[in-house]
């Protein structure tokens, strides 16, 4: 799902980015005597020049659009190439969040799949996101049970994380396994 988000984000970003200098191409074809009234014609002064220097300074024109031109195009694959980094760098960052230390101390929160029957060490929790984490201490929680239950696992000291059930107390040490 968040690979087709990036691929439409990105061809919405790069049809923008051809739209935007097409547009500014449009508004410059042809020469100037085209695209100006007579009277701004005569204006600007244009009246006064020479077929041969009109040329060359319709010439200069499209050669300084075509540069902005492909500026912006260069910008917008620029951008694109950008978020589709950070968006996949957030995607291995949630995907991995346990294993490694990204430096965040906000919570996982996600509900237990399943039949919650208290803690106890070497149970295996499997939350709706699949991640798996295993309890590694001897806290137990006795007489709470709950059905799919909400949960958040909070990063501690040295790699520790905690397993607490919304409403209780009680935390019990884990390790994330899957």
């Amino acid at each position: 799902m968040r690979f087709s988000r990036l691929r439409m984000l990105a061809s919405a970003a790069i049809l923008l980015g051809l739209a935007s200098p097409a547009l500014a191409q449009r508004v410059v074809e042809g020469d100037l005597q085209q695209q100006m009234t007579p009277a701004e014609f005569k204006a600007a002064g244009l009246d006064k020049l020479s077929a041969a220097e009109l040329a060359a300074l319709n010439g200069w024109l499209q050669g300084k659009v075509a540069a902005v031109t492909a500026g912006v195009r260069e910008q917008v694959r620029e951008e694109v190439r950008e978020e589709a980094r950070e968006e996949g760098r957030q995607e291995v960052i949630v995907k991995n969040r346990g294993f490694f230390d990204f430096g965040s101390k906000e919570p996982i929160v996600s509900t237990l799949q399943g039949e919650f029957r208290g803690f106890g060490k070497g149970r295996r929790y499997v939350l709706a996101n699949k991640q798996e984490w295993e309890q590694t201490d001897d806290v137990t929680l006795a007489g709470v049970r709950r059905t799919d239950p909400e949960v958040s696992i909070s990063p501690g000291v040295m790699g520790v994380w905690y397993l607490q059930l919304k409403g209780v107390n009680t935390k019990a040490k884990v390790q994330r396994v899957k």
